[in-house]
């Protein structure tokens, strides 16, 4: 007896039209983020449209939103990948409702609209702690490399920066000197309207490469007076410590050779992460140990974690309403001034003051806070309490790279990149909530 097949008839036409959404099981993540976007404040991101009178109809912003929370939450970043998806996969067809933006639409909207983006952040913690998934037991800071949009290669250093400075000058200078000793050539040989158009092209060449080194090294030059100033000197100080110590090594606002400035994404910063040194951003987060959400994200271009704990405790603050009771953090926060600010704010903190399973082990620091650190991280309860850290948000940054794929910004510049931030925190957080709705549905 022959196999018997279920039908399959690629030609066959529907008599009527299907939905959509029948194409996808019950309980998919684009009906959730679909749903959860329709019950957050968009009022904001509608402003940007009214009595302006255009022709050309824009496309829905609640819609853009869901495709792009959804693109993010499912791993697809680049503004041409998610209008592909649009076209070719079912549930961004879904949320998109027979519409086909294209991949500069997508990437206008998303730089348009990057603070309202990020503001949906706190209103998707907001609701998750309507939800009971935010507690404000326990978190967790953590922070983590990212590679910015910018190649570590398209670095230079003030000194290497000086050399070619005074290299293209003098080619420059050259190149003149040729021009006008071959213009006086040809007006001698075919007068005075004549003249070559190679030269010219060389030497604008030059100078812009000229150009571009030099605003680098002026930035490098104006961030290092900041920290000059910072440390009590004066422009013309010729060097003197104001204290009587030994004299600086260097002139007030003089880089050192090694400093090094991006000419792609200036603001970002040379940081050591898993694969070596790259051109990054320092992404933080804090994590309720609850149910995992993100309840406050941070970026910025400082390696050093030790300097985010005080705006992380602010934002905690700002996105919930309250302060958390408990806070875990590893050794890369660990300061005395950090210490006293917990104290403060009456927080439990428990803040390792060495490397994991060390920081019994590190020397007396003399210092009132640290020492009762020290105390309470040597009792049992101490470290029953401080050895849930790792496992908070370091899953929560493995989610983020390993299964969205997380691992470049798409956008340049801290601020820019800060809003990108949160909106990738917004949909590791929606796909999070939606796999626990599941499980308890």
């Amino acid at each position: 007896m022959p196999t018997s097949f279920r039908p399959y008839e690629p030609d066959q036409s529907f008599l009527l039209p299907p939905s959509p959404r029948d194409w996808l099981p019950e309980g998919h993540l684009a009906f959730f983020v679909s749903d959860t976007i329709d019950s957050l404040d968009l009022s904001e991101l509608f402003k940007r449209y009214e009595g302006d009178g255009r022709r050309n109809r824009p496309y829905h912003p609640a819609m853009m939103v869901k495709v792009l929370v959804y693109a993010y939450a499912t791993g697809v970043f680049s503004s041409r990948k998610i209008a592909k998806k649009i076209e070719e996969d079912v549930a961004f067809r879904v949320l998109a409702a027979g519409n086909f933006p294209s991949h500069r639409t997508i990437c206008d909207f998303r730089h348009d609209h990057l603070e309202a983006l990020g503001k949906l952040f706190v209103q998707g913690v907001q609701m998750a702690r309507e939800l009971g998934l935010v507690q404000l037991g326990t978190v967790a800071v953590d922070g983590s490399k990212v590679k910015a949009n910018a190649s570590r290669h398209k670095a230079m250093s003030y000194g290497r920066m000086c050399e070619e400075e005074q290299r293209l000058q003098r080619e420059i200078q050259g190149l003149l000197e040729h021009a006008e000793a071959q213009d006086a050539e040809e007006d001698r040989l075919y007068g005075a309207d004549q003249r070559g158009e190679e030269l010219p092209e060389e030497l604008r060449r030059r100078e812009d490469r000229l150009r571009t080194i030099q605003e680098a090294k002026q930035r490098l030059e104006a961030r290092q007076a900041e920290a000059d100033r910072k440390k009590g000197r004066q422009e013309g100080d010729e060097r003197k410590s104001p204290r009587g110590g030994p004299p600086f090594a260097r002139d007030f606002g003089v880089p050192e050779d090694k400093s090094q400035e991006n000419f792609t994404d200036p603001e970002s910063r040379i940081m050591k992460d898993s694969k070596g040194f790259e051109q990054c951003y320092n992404g933080q987060i804090t994590v309720d140990a609850e149910q995992q959400i993100i309840v406050a994200s941070d970026l910025s271009n400082n390696a050093a974690d030790v300097v985010a704990l005080k705006p992380m405790v602010r934002k905690i603050k700002e996105t919930t309403g309250q302060l958390p009771e408990r806070l875990l953090a590893d050794a890369g926060y660990r300061s005395e001034r950090n210490l006293r600010r917990m104290e403060k704010l009456k927080i439990d903190a428990y803040i390792s003051l060495g490397r994991e399973g060390q920081q019994s082990g590190a020397e007396r620091s003399g210092q009132p806070a640290t020492e009762r650190m020290r105390e309470k991280l040597a009792t049992e309860d101490g470290k029953r309490r401080y050895a849930r850290r790792k496992a908070i948000p370091e899953a929560v940054f493995g989610w983020i790279k390993n299964v969205l794929g997380f691992r470049q910004f798409s956008l340049r510049g801290q601020a820019k990149a800060a809003r990108e931030w949160d909106l990738v925190c917004l949909a590791t957080n929606l796909r999070r909530m939606s796999r626990l709705a599941t499980a308890a549905g």
